[in-house]
């Protein structure tokens, strides 16, 4: 990373303040010369030092296809994107929080253990109390548990003046 002073290098902190506070991970998945980047919702559970994301979909299309062919990808995920006007300095940037990595995706089969990550996915969305998702369709479903191999964070988080 060349901006060191940017870095998080606390998986708690890359969990607490980037992967907590975020709704979307990006997947990049190997697709020949070019890479295919899917946006999703997720879950995740971060337990003993070990951090895995719960992502669902259709079971057939060109992400399982490509999964299917190699069930590993890049992830990007971000958060507090705004923008800093420094006016004495004449200077801009934005502030954001960010952790991307790498992992394992392993296609979970056991109806149990998808309905326990769709439920942890789901919560994640805040629902109104009293919400029940179909749970005729969860062997329709593809639920994947993405294991973290690699995992970086990086963040700008420069004080605006208050009279920009």
């Amino acid at each position: 990373m060349r901006r060191k002073d940017r870095e998080i290098t606390d998986l708690d902190e890359i969990v607490e303040k980037v992967i907590d506070r975020s709704d979307v991970i990006r997947l990049g998945l190997a697709d020949g010369d070019y890479p295919y980047i899917v946006p999703m919702n997720y879950g995740y559970q971060y337990k003993d030092g070990q951090l895995e994301f719960y992502v669902h979909g259709a079971e057939s299309g060109r992400k399982m296809e490509l999964i299917s062919r190699n069930p590993v990808c890049s992830f990007e995920i971000d958060t507090g994107h705004r923008p800093v006007f420094i006016m004495d300095k004449k200077y801009a940037t934005m502030n954001f929080e960010s952790a991307m990595g790498r992992a394992e995706i392993h296609i979970i089969e056991d109806e149990n253990e998808k309905v326990r990550m769709l439920d942890n996915l789901v919560e994640r969305c805040d629902p109104p109390e009293g919400f029940v998702y179909n749970e005729k369709s969860v062997p329709h479903t593809a639920v994947m548990k993405l294991v973290v191999t690699e995992i970086t964070g990086k963040a700008n988080r420069k004080k605006s003046q208050p009279d920009y």
